[in-house]
């Protein structure tokens, strides 16, 4: 699995996500920016980005999977710019 699949499948499933990644395919990394995590908890945030991967997770094809998930607004607050991790 490429980092550019995994990517897509975030983006699909998260309309307007800008998804930055790091590590391998089996081995990720993700960072998550999207309007859809305002007023969510984290554990929903997190839910919503495993939802997008489906059965890669389950079935062994991403093994380890770190997310970090923020709405644009929170991105900004901490000083981040799009494509930087």
């Amino acid at each position: 699995m490429s980092e550019v699949d995994i990517k897509s499948l975030i983006e699909k499933g998260i309309p307007g996500a800008e998804v930055i990644l790091g590590g391998d395919g089996c081995n990720a990394n993700v960072i998550v920016i999207s309007d859809a995590f305002d007023g969510q908890s984290m554990l929903k945030q997190q839910k919503m980005v495993y939802a997008t991967l489906g059965d890669l997770i389950t079935n062994g094809t991403i093994h380890a999977l770190s997310i970090k998930s923020y709405t644009p607004t929170q991105w900004d607050a901490i000083g981040n710019h799009s494509g930087q991790s």
